[in-house]
């Protein structure tokens, strides 16, 4: 898969002062980074503040890759590199794309800008909205900052408000609306632009729980739709499994680990990833995804791939067969928050927490269908389920 957003070696510090001894001063802390002073020591030597150390890191196209760690950990200064917003001391920071390589670290004001309003747009913690618009103003504030005209933002707005359920708020002030709300305004702003890639800085961790798990499946059901390239910042365990696709900790300015969500669980890589997981419920953070069989390793028959080892469920595009006899296939986008059926097959996306597959293969007793985007990616029943928790039982 295509990599859309990419730090190459990425070191972000904060010095005060200007001139020549403000160099000097970064000079002496870029040479304490390289030996691997921590954050305390470059400080008390330099008075230079480590934000990030020799960071790289690869997003691929259309996944959500989650940054985690500490208050303090780094995560936030190297988000808001991907969009100018903190300068990048050494390194280089890419957006791909058609326009080829564009580094954020070395580009010029009027790239920047170009970038900004085109290639990457920003979700904030606060919604950063303007509470005297409306709602529909809000949303198509980037598109006029850009130009557009007046009939391509009414278009355009009217699609985004659509998309996240909004349309009859339209005409509200955004101060009128609820903080799950007024995040949902926030949500369809950023994609209002087109932006190939959006930056996430915790902007659920203002809400209440049940508000924030509830936006957390609209982001998934709406990534489904939008499939974007998404770079998230979290401090919660639960909501980086359950939206992540790539995790990756920091601790004191540096990348610790990176990898998918079982490869973190399973295999965390010093004491600070493991202190995450000791906590950590299996069955409110172990999605679909991992306990998966990918539908590539499944046997095949011709043209249909054989869904258990003896055969009796066949998949042959958007049809099932048990035992050659057509079985209903049911679609359900939001497992959580609706009953399985009582007989036939279901499909649901793979980020599907176990505790929700765990009832609808109790339910139905047929293997599982999970899909990304709208795809096929893998299959799982109750053994896969059993066999996925009890690896991560076992990690420690």
């Amino acid at each position: 898969m295509a990599t859309a957003l990419e730090f190459r070696d990425v070191t972000i510090v904060f010095a005060p002062g200007k001139g020549r001894k403000r160099e000097a001063a970064i000079d002496r802390a870029m040479t304490m980074i390289a030996e691997g002073a921590d954050r305390p020591t470059i400080s008390d030597a330099t008075g230079v503040v480590l934000g990030v150390a020799h960071a790289d890191l690869a997003v691929e196209q259309g996944r959500i890759s989650v940054l985690m760690g500490l208050s303090g950990s780094g995560k936030s200064t190297l988000l808001r590199a991907a969009n100018g917003l903190n300068p990048v001391t050494r390194g280089h920071v890419i957006v791909h794309g058609e326009q080829g390589e564009q580094d954020i670290a070395s580009c010029g004001p009027a790239t920047l800008r170009d970038i900004r309003r085109h290639r990457v747009a920003m979700v904030f913690q606060q919604f950063g909205l303007l509470p005297w618009r409306t709602v529909r103003e809000n949303v198509a504030l980037g598109l006029e900052l850009r130009g557009d005209t007046k009939a391509a933002i009414a278009n355009k707005v009217d699609e985004q408000l659509a998309l996240v359920g909004l349309t009859d708020w339209a005409e509200n002030y955004a101060s009128e609306l609820s903080g799950g709300m007024q995040q949902r305004v926030g949500l369809a702003r950023a994609f209002a632009t087109d932006a190939d890639i959006l930056l996430m800085d915790e902007p659920f961790s203002a809400l209440d729980p049940l508000i924030r798990a509830k936006l957390q499946d609209d982001l998934l059901e709406l990534q489904q739709a939008v499939n974007k390239t998404i770079l998230f910042v979290s401090h919660d365990l639960d909501e980086a499994f359950k939206l992540g696709d790539q995790l990756t900790l920091l601790e004191g300015g540096r990348m610790v680990q990176s990898g998918t969500p079982k490869d973190i669980m399973l295999r965390p890589a010093t004491p600070y990833v493991a202190s995450f997981l000791e906590h950590m419920n299996p069955l409110h953070v172990v999605t679909g995804a991992m306990v998966m069989r990918p539908i590539e390793s499944l046997p095949r028959d011709g043209d249909a791939w054989l869904l258990d080892d003896a055969g009796r469920y066949r998949m042959q595009g958007d049809s099932v067969t048990i035992e050659d006899e057509p079985v209903t296939v049911t679609s359900l986008p939001d497992p959580a928050g609706s009953g399985a059926p009582s007989s036939g097959l279901v499909r649901c996306p793979a980020a599907t927490p176990v505790r929700d597959l765990m009832r609808i293969y109790g339910e139905t007793g047929h293997p599982i269908i999970l899909t990304r985007r709208g795809d096929v990616v893998g299959i799982c029943d109750g053994q896969d389920i059993l066999r996925g928790l009890g690896d991560v039982g076992g990690a420690g």
